[in-house]
């Protein structure tokens, strides 16, 4: 915590060479989010860009209620919502509520993983298919995933970035890994048949 803040205040006095460590720290983290929220390498580059852009231009005004990283996932995920709203306007939006609606399917079969061995689970193509099945989620439970399984952040954390209570973040993390759970069975059932 006190390394954070001699960063932010050597960040808010202007330190170029600390903005760039901050930029070389999380360019790796931000990109990878941008990019599986978007699914497009240069739109994923241009959030990226954007993100430090407006890191660099509001910095001064970050009061340090949350931590540096956190309103960095924050500013890439707005930044990401924004271009892909329009881009698509037809998309859900990730402020819509989580209960359960009419029609919703719950997953129909869990494959037992148990016997697989684990050069299987963790392969080129069990990852592939592993990014295929997120891409594949709602983006209000994407975006979730991402932030908490992907980047690592608590739940506290996804909440800040996503201005959502923290009940909201874990009920969205359940629904999306249950969704992943069962696109994946479907997979690993015909590994287990092999």
């Amino acid at each position: 915590m006190v390394e954070e803040k001699v960063l932010l205040e050597a960040l808010k006095a202007g330190d170029r060479a600390e903005f760039a460590r901050l930029v070389e720290t999380y360019s790796p983290h931000i990109y990878r989010l941008a990019l599986k929220m978007l699914l497009n390498p240069q739109d994923a580059e241009d959030i990226l860009q954007e993100t430090f852009i407006k890191a660099f231009r509001y910095l001064k005004g970050f009061d340090g209620r949350s931590s540096i990283s956190t309103w960095l996932y924050r500013i890439a995920t707005n930044e990401a919502l924004m271009l892909l709203r329009r881009k698509h306007p037809e998309l859900v939006s990730i402020d819509e509520p989580v209960e359960t609606e009419e029609g919703e399917r719950e997953p129909l079969e869990i494959v037992d993983w148990c016997c697989l061995p684990e050069e299987e689970l963790t392969s080129a193509e069990g990852r592939a298919y592993l990014d295929k099945a997120m891409t594949s989620l709602p983006y209000n439970l994407r975006v979730v995933f991402l932030l908490r399984e992907i980047e690592g952040l608590s739940s506290r954390e996804v909440a800040e970035v996503l201005n959502l209570s923290e009940t909201a973040v874990k009920t969205r993390l359940s629904r999306a890994r249950l969704h992943l759970r069962e696109d994946l069975s479907t997979y690993f059932k015909e590994r287990l048949k092999r």
